[in-house]
């Protein structure tokens, strides 16, 4: 598995990446719109085990972000719960380099993953969700050829408030000639 692009490369995660990803998940700002396994204090031993686990499944695919100059982790992807029979996942990303956003690299990331899906995990359908106050990864999807379909009401809560979700698509046949 050889991806890149101009803003970033890819690579496997590794046991050793736990210290980055524990500064990340002690970071609110990093951490708010992420999954609920960040609402909780992390130990670096937890972290360490899953990302050694991470890698043996067959409904996952997670690779580390690192900037393509300096070979720096700052964040990680992938497409999970996979369903072979249906032919779909969902893409997640979380940047947690924050000197990193606003540079188009969410985009670029999901555009990558995506046709990392479609070409090569022969997916049909890749769905995605986010909070409706996540502005700027919404954007992101939408500059990557995600289409909105639809609002999962007071799904999340964070901040002390529940919150909206946007599910948003990309079916195979939408992809032809976006990237």
């Amino acid at each position: 598995m050889l991806m890149q692009s101009d803003h970033v490369k890819f690579r496997p995660l590794e046991p050793d990446d736990a210290a980055v990803f524990l500064r990340w998940s002690e970071d609110r700002q990093v951490t708010q719109y992420s999954l609920s396994q960040y609402v909780w204090p992390q130990a670096l031993s937890d972290i360490r085990s899953w990302l050694a686990s991470i890698h043996q499944g067959t409904t996952s695919f997670t690779v580390g972000v690192c900037c393509h100059k300096t070979g720096k982790l700052i964040g990680y992807a992938g497409i999970s719960r996979m369903n072979q029979i249906n032919r779909s996942g969902e893409f997640f990303i979380l940047i947690g380099e924050p000197h990193y956003w606003g540079r188009g690299i969410g985009t670029d990331v999901t555009q990558v993953i995506s046709d990392y899906g479609f070409t090569s995990l022969n997916l049909h359908r890749i769905e995605l969700t986010a909070y409706v106050t996540n502005l700027a990864a919404i954007r992101a999807y939408e500059k990557a050829g995600y289409h909105h379909e639809g609002i999962l009401r007071d799904a999340g809560f964070r901040n002390g408030q529940y919150l909206d979700k946007v599910v948003m698509a990309v079916l195979a046949t939408d992809w032809q000639g976006i990237r």
